[in-house]
């Protein structure tokens, strides 16, 4: 049985944990950073990396005392190898380098967005390739078809902003703190979505790709007209997301017949409007809808050793000097999109 510790130090969650070859998630153990960036808005990069560089250690020993296992146990070590807050990415890689040499257990340098895009089979094990992704985070937003591990092939991505970025700068414009996304949602609980009149960028269009810079825009040209509650402004902006992600989303369904399956992942895949809306969708083209729990959703090691399993089982190990990467796409081959940025 493949045993797998597993870091993740991207962002601002430090995590550790220990997962089997066949599903079992023997520890899961996880430090956020809330507080430390609270009073900023939003996450201050050496900041996390210094966190991340406190806490990592401590985690690690924990993981392993709760899987009951010993670093020697173990078969491989995965971590998280990109893309990321680049200082965050290289406390993490290099923390699993030292605990590779000093084991002398294999490394498996995880792209964090693999590991998104794997953790549903972590937990529905009859889901099966080739199925369509949502890969919805506070820097991503693409649709992908997930052939096999380490097999992507792009639908869609983002020309502008992602999703997350969307509504962690909406949370911060109305004063509704961080992180953004739980914020916004929770807000909008007590409003219409129908209240204030917003763009919905690209619906329609026979492009693929998402935007959201327009969307942002509105939602502060209507913040600062002052005539609109918080609640509808937040529930208005939440429902104009999910308008386009469905509408994007069908669209790409329509070009990959070939998808077992309609699959959510990523932070803002833990948003239940969302999740409810593309389950709907799912299930009026007649296919399985397939979303992690949400603590899956959100940044953890479960997934990166999840990935590091399934990737060590297929001879996937990486060498000491593998690098650290602020940037890495899923699918190196895909064509750059209409005006997108270097997130894209």
């Amino acid at each position: 049985m493949t045993l797998i510790l597993g870091l993740e130090s991207s962002c601002d969650e430090s995590a550790a944990s220990v997962v089997t070859g066949d599903r079992q998630i023997l520890a899961h153990c996880l430090a956020g950073q809330e507080t430390a960036h609270q009073p900023f808005g939003g996450v201050v990069p050496e900041i996390a990396a210094r966190a991340h560089v406190e806490t990592l250690p401590g985690l690690v020993e924990q993981a392993l005392e709760e899987a009951q296992v010993r670093l020697a146990d173990v078969d491989a070590i995965a971590a998280t190898a990109g893309p990321g807050l680049i200082g965050g990415v290289m406390v993490g890689l290099v923390t699993a380098k030292a605990l590779a040499l000093a084991a002398n257990k294999p490394l498996v340098a995880v792209n964090h967005l693999e590991g998104h895009a794997l953790s549903p089979m972590l937990t529905e094990p009859d889901l099966a390739f080739p199925y369509l992704l949502l890969l919805v985070s506070g820097g991503h937003c693409q649709l992908l078809l997930v052939e096999g591990v380490g097999a992507y092939r792009r639908l869609a991505t983002t020309i502008d902003d992602a999703a997350g970025e969307a509504f962690d700068k909406t949370a911060k414009l109305l004063g509704l703190g961080y992180p953004g996304g739980p914020a916004v949602e929770k807000t909008a609980e007590g409003g219409d979505p129908k209240a204030v009149p917003l763009p919905r960028p690209l619906i329609g269009s026979a492009e693929p790709h998402f935007s959201f810079a327009g969307l942002k825009s509105a939602v502060l040209r209507a913040a600062d007209a002052g005539i609109y509650p918080i609640q509808d402004l937040a529930a208005s902006f939440q429902q104009a997301v999910v308008d386009c992600l469905v509408d994007r989303t069908g669209r790409a369904l329509a070009a990959a017949p070939q998808a077992t399956a309609l699959v959510v992942a990523g932070g803002v895949a833990a948003n239940t409007p969302i999740r409810t809306a593309l389950k709907g969708l799912a299930e009026a083209r007649g296919l399985p809808f397939v979303a992690p729990p949400l603590w899956l959703c959100t940044d953890n090691a479960a997934m990166i050793a999840w990935a590091g399993a399934l990737r060590f089982e297929a001879g996937l190990v990486d060498p000491l000097d593998v690098p650290a990467r602020a940037r890495w796409p899923l699918d190196p081959s895909a064509e750059k999109a209409r005006g997108a940025g270097v997130k894209a």
